[in-house]
């Protein structure tokens, strides 16, 4: 019984540390900018499935906007495009 023990401790201190390594893994994604170029030329809006917009801060100097696509695509955009401050808006104001 003793030997039980040990294995489900075992067991709990193994799965404890995988999860916190991956807890870590994502925090370290979270203290840099996601988007080292972004993308200027337009998209057509009926191709765009979602919008994220981080502010700068302490993790990147940049506000990021990133807009997942219908195919599954993730592409950051350019935040001084024009047409890039239109989607934004017209999704705000939803």
């Amino acid at each position: 019984m003793n030997g039980k023990v040990v294995a489900v401790l075992a067991l709990f201190l193994i799965s404890a540390a995988v999860s916190e390594g991956r807890t870590l893994a994502r925090m370290a994604t979270e203290l840099r900018c996601q988007c080292i170029a972004t993308h200027s030329r337009l998209i057509p809006p009926k191709s765009i499935q979602d919008v994220k917009l981080t502010q700068s801060g302490p993790h990147c100097k940049n506000v990021e906007i990133i807009a997942t696509l219908k195919d599954g695509r993730e592409v950051c955009l350019e935040p001084t495009a024009p047409w890039v401050q239109l989607i934004v808006k017209a999704i705000l104001a939803k």
